[in-house]
């Protein structure tokens, strides 16, 4: 997520890819890449071409351990320095999650991405807004989808994952989904001297889009949903065979998984932060009633969260901006990144202050008394 407001808002081989990265890697890194790299020979295919079902290959499944992270924003040194710092020996048979926003540029990317399949034994990951922006780009994509088609060539070079996959017993589903204004079915609040929400996103400017897809309406976070039905099969293979599902995206699927309007510095922003299709296609996995094998992570907002909402679980973990980290917005960092299963079973829930809040306080959106703190900035 970028705003002008965030810092006040409460298959073939990737050797190629990677000598060009880490010219430097040690040969005891390149063994531990080429071994990596042949186990995926045992892969199963079922469904599509691109469909795939992976054989677990740790010894027991209590072995197995699924870590997530969103927002790495690795265009910041402070952020590349956090990811550098991940351990390279603790995770060499661990799960990452990376629910979006890497870094805007295609080569901090794969830099970033490089580095984590590096330290992690299987890393998936979901596009987010940022890194499909196009300003900065020294590439000649044609648009943002142009873009988005290259960082997911890179990923299956690298290893990364970004289609639904088997573990063992753990079923993984990455949801591609967008942002549309009329995600936000809640009362606005009037009276104030807002910005628009075309001067606070920068996602209006920085992405591109064909003349079919429009960023003020619906039609992009239709598209992108659509983008799920090619996996079709593979998903309902997952259902069929896997006890625990995760499934994970960029954006918010649901309004209450962000503190009101009247709580919020930039009381616009559920306008662009969450897709109603995503809610719609989690729910058509997992079940209208979820269950507690259920679990859904997303990212964008920065705001720390874990919750089950409907029977399903609900889990942001985001690293976020330096001057966020500095405010000490989430906890800090040291937690990250959230192990989110380990030993056969879930984690713990996560306290944040604003899923903490909710969890005994009722949402009331109706109330538009604004929170002091944003009275405050409005006084002005």
């Amino acid at each position: 997520m970028s705003t002008l407001w965030s810092c006040q808002m409460v298959g073939g081989s990737s050797l190629s890819l990677k000598g060009v990265l880490y010219s430097s890697q040690s040969a005891s890194s390149l063994s531990r890449e080429l071994t990596w790299k042949n186990s995926r020979c045992r892969i199963n295919r079922v469904g599509t071409r691109n469909s795939r079902i992976f054989a677990s290959m740790h010894r027991k499944m209590e072995d197995i351990r699924v870590f997530v992270v969103s927002d790495l924003h690795t265009d910041y040194a402070e952020n590349m320095a956090w990811v550098n710092c991940i351990s390279s020996t603790s995770h060499q048979d661990d799960i990452l999650l990376v629910a979006g926003d890497v870094a805007e540029t295609y080569d901090r990317f794969t830099l970033t991405m490089s580095i984590l399949t590096n330290k992690f034994k299987h890393v998936f990951y979901v596009p987010g807004n940022h890194d499909l922006w196009c300003r900065k780009e020294k590439k000649d994509f044609l648009d943002s989808l142009d873009k988005l088609d290259a960082l997911l060539r890179a990923c299956d070079e690298l290893g990364v994952e970004s289609r639904p996959l088997i573990i063992g017993n753990l079923g993984f589903i990455p949801l591609f989904s967008w942002h549309h204004e009329s995600f936000d079915t809640e009362q606005d609040i009037t009276g104030l001297r807002v910005p628009s929400l075309k001067m606070v996103c920068k996602d209006f400017h920085a992405c591109r889009w064909s003349a079919e897809l429009c960023d003020r309406d619906d039609s992009l976070a239709r598209h992108f949903d659509a983008m799920n039905e090619r996996h079709a099969h593979t998903i309902q293979e997952i259902q069929r065979k896997c006890e625990k599902v995760i499934t994970f995206s960029h954006f918010v699927p649901r309004l209450d998984l962000c503190p009101e309007k009247r709580m919020l510095f930039y009381p616009n922003l559920p306008k662009i932060i969450g897709s109603s299709f995503l809610e719609a296609r989690i729910r058509s996995i997992h079940g209208a009633e979820g269950s507690k094998a259920a679990c859904h992570v997303f990212g964008h907002t920065h705001f720390g969260w874990d919750a089950t909402l409907d029977g399903i679980r609900y889990v942001q973990a985001p690293l976020a901006y330096p001057r966020e980290q500095k405010r000490n917005m989430n906890g800090g960092h040291g937690w990250l990144p959230f192990n989110l299963y380990s030993d056969g079973r879930f984690s713990e829930r996560q306290q944040f202050y604003w899923s903490d809040y909710y969890s005994v306080n009722s949402r009331t959106p109706d109330n538009l008394e604004l929170a002091p703190w944003v009275a405050k900035l409005y006084k002005r």
